[in-house]
């Protein structure tokens, strides 16, 4: 049952009343956690979603809950990387060499934020929603979802000293936009790293989770309060109510009557902008696709998250596997998984661990990251009175997740914006 009964919280604006019926669509981490939000305020919850908990990008991440690395996508190296990238099949950023204008109008207006100015200003942004990240998850789990997280040394691994330099002034540009993000030098990084590396730090204050097993439980937390999960149930439409219907937004699902509620969430991820767009959401939402698979590790599993900065790969303890994830790839949401892409982030990290055979893969995994081109989320109040959105957090959705849920919640209960989604309006 949830907490406590609806009311206008602080805040609230005069004569507003607060929905009593949401219906959110999309059943990953950040639906789930606004889900979970609205109950909490009091709120009847349906969630629906086109295919069912976690089956977008929520599964098969790398887990990592990095405030220290919520940083803008779009940063100065590009500049220098991104065409290197274009002609190398096996770069950690991929774009199709083919004609797609939409792709091409969001690259050009992606590269026009990857200036020291665009960055910090986003990274300004993106801080106090960061900073309330680790908390929001603390909330969850203290009240009922029955999963954890995994606070742990993050060793990052570097070939030589010459790498250290970039990761250490992107995390320098973190620290002045206000978070702690102590990086130290040590010694040893471990038995499963080769001695291909020299140069190792760890990164402290950051934890990780299993992506989907936490997602799955915040679903049930979800259902156990009252909430209906309706997988196998693709949107096909979003609008307001017609004089005489009861709810204040009507949501059309394909195979199922429509639905009627107060408020409606848009948290489709890369899939976004098709029901957004016609509310005033003009922000492209790209699909900036991710590769992970699991292998095996001799001896003792490894225990603790791996990043490996100049190749752009992330490492993760998995039910005593390793979890090895990668690639900004900018493709289509719903094209097939591309088996180059996977080999090339295991060709990547190759001979830089020890004792994980990269070649016994299971578990391959595509998802599509919603990559906006200012690299802030979108999130709030849509131009259609009840129709709001939560989404565009490119990498960084499984950390800012939970935070994005709880203020999102606040803002539809009571009307006013917390601080930590003020410079993420989906209609900017």
């Amino acid at each position: 049952m949830p907490a406590h009964p609806a009311a206008p919280g602080p805040g609230a604006l005069p004569g507003r009343r607060p929905p009593e019926s949401a219906i959110v669509v999309g059943a990953g981490m950040v639906g789930l956690a606004t889900a979970w939000h609205l109950q909490e305020r009091g709120v009847e919850v349906t969630v629906v979603d086109r295919t069912g908990v976690a089956a977008g990008s929520s599964w098969g991440n790398a887990g990592w809950l990095t405030p220290g690395m919520a940083m803008p996508l779009a940063d100065p190296s590009l500049w220098t990387y991104g065409p290197r990238a274009l002609l190398d099949p096996d770069a950690a950023l991929s774009v199709p060499f083919r004609w797609d204008a939409g792709l091409r109008a969001f690259l050009a207006r992606f590269m026009r934020h990857a200036t020291p100015g665009a960055w910090r200003r986003a990274m300004d942004a993106l801080t106090p929603i960061a900073q309330a990240s680790l908390d929001a998850y603390d909330e969850l789990v203290a009240e009922g979802v029955h999963a954890d997280t995994h606070p742990s040394r993050w060793v990052v691994a570097f070939e030589n000293a010459k790498q250290v330099g970039p990761f250490a002034h992107e995390l320098d540009g973190v620290a002045a936009a206000g978070q702690d993000v102590p990086l130290r030098k040590v010694p040893d990084g471990g038995p499963h790293l080769s001695p291909a590396v020299t140069s190792v730090w760890e990164l402290g204050g950051q934890r990780y989770i299993e992506p989907g097993p936490f997602v799955q439980a915040l679903a049930g937390a979800v259902i156990a309060r009252g909430a209906k999960i309706v997988a196998n149930a693709p949107v096909t439409g979003v609008r307001p109510a017609r004089t005489g219907e009861r709810g204040g937004v009507r949501v059309s699902v394909a195979d199922h009557d429509e639905m009627a509620a107060d408020v409606v969430v848009l948290a489709t991820g890369a899939w976004l902008p098709r029901l957004a767009r016609r509310f005033g959401v003009r922000t492209p939402v790209q699909a900036g696709r991710g590769y992970s698979f699991t292998v095996p590790v001799e001896g003792e599993p490894i225990d603790h998250p791996i990043y490996f900065p100049a190749r752009r790969v992330a490492c993760t303890p998995y039910q005593g596997r390793l979890r090895v994830a990668g690639t900004m790839e900018f493709r289509g949401p719903d094209e097939p998984l591309r088996q180059r892409r996977v080999e090339a982030i295991a060709n990547s990290v190759r001979g830089l661990l020890r004792g994980v055979d990269l070649d016994d893969r299971a578990d391959v995994w595509v998802g599509a990251r919603p990559v906006t081109p200012d690299g802030l989320p979108l999130v709030g109040a849509t131009a259609a009175p009840g129709v709001y959105v939560a989404g565009g957090h490119g990498m960084w959705g499984m950390v800012l997740g939970p935070a994005t849920g709880r203020a999102l919640a606040a803002r539809i209960m009571t009307g006013s914006t917390p601080e930590e989604i003020r410079s993420f309006d989906p209609l900017r």
